[in-house]
This record gives structure tokens, sequence and C-alpha cells, in this order.
């Protein structure tokens, strides 16, 4: 199973609607394929130009590591070494904080991951997890 353009879609918009009832910032949210490969990107209004590449590497991040932003950055406070290898490894892509929310359907499969980024990286990844459980799949911070 992949992640369906529709499914992206609703991720994306529900975190969106999240964020502004959350009350946060502009966000930008990336939902990658399993390979990592962008299905779909919004950024709303207002929010800086970079955010692709901060929402990209934190999704990118989750889904090639097989474990979500929070995971990413006890292991990066735990094995700064390591970390940092791995993102040599991954080109530098790698963002590796709360925000990068890994994908799973209903069997447990990784199917992909979410970056989003615009406010704290706690409200980024509430955004994240809300947005795939509109989309009926499992979210996994």
């Amino acid at each position: 199973m992949a992640i369906s353009l529709d499914q992206a879609r609703t991720i994306i918009q529900v975190a969106r609607e999240t964020g502004r009832e959350m009350g946060l910032k502009p966000l930008s949210i990336v939902v990658l394929d399993a390979g990592g490969h962008v299905t779909a990107f919004e950024r709303e209004d207002c929010a800086s130009p970079g955010r692709f590449g901060i929402a990209q590497g934190k999704a990118y991040g989750a889904v090639m590591l097989g474990m979500g932003g929070q995971a990413q950055m006890a292991r990066a406070e735990q094995q700064a070494y390591f970390m940092a290898a791995v993102n040599g490894v991954f080109g530098g892509q790698v963002v590796p904080v709360p925000g990068g929310v890994l994908v799973r359907d209903a069997g447990g499969a990784v199917i992909g991951a979410v970056g989003v980024t615009g406010d704290t990286s706690d409200n980024d990844a509430a955004a994240a997890v809300a947005g795939i459980a509109a989309a009926g799949l499992t979210a996994e911070g």
C-alpha cells in the first residue's frame, strides 16, 4: 500500500486546519512516499520560502530511518556522532526533530512520512498527526 494523492491532500488540508485551530504560525507540509519521494507539498501564505527543505528533511529522516522525529531527536542527543554520520550518508537531508512523522498502514507497514514546519517542533508534529489520522492512517511521531 502507498499513500494515495487523495490521502496526501487530506493530510495537508487537516494539518493546515489544525494549525489554524491551534493558532500556529504559517505551516509548510510535505507528504513523502516510502521511498522518500514527494507526493504532495503546500506552503501556507506568509510561510518563509526555505520551509520546504525543513519539512522535507523532517519527513525524509523519518522514512529513511524508520523512526519519527521524537525518536530521532532522542537518538541525536544520545548518539550525536551516529546521527551526524547518518546525516552525512543521506547528503545532509535529515532534520532530526519533532514534526517528521512516520506513516503506517493498517498492517503496520511504513508507507511514507509527513513533515511539518513553521511553528514549534511539537506543534508541527501535532498538526501532522491530526492530518495522518484524518486520512485513516497511523502516525508514529
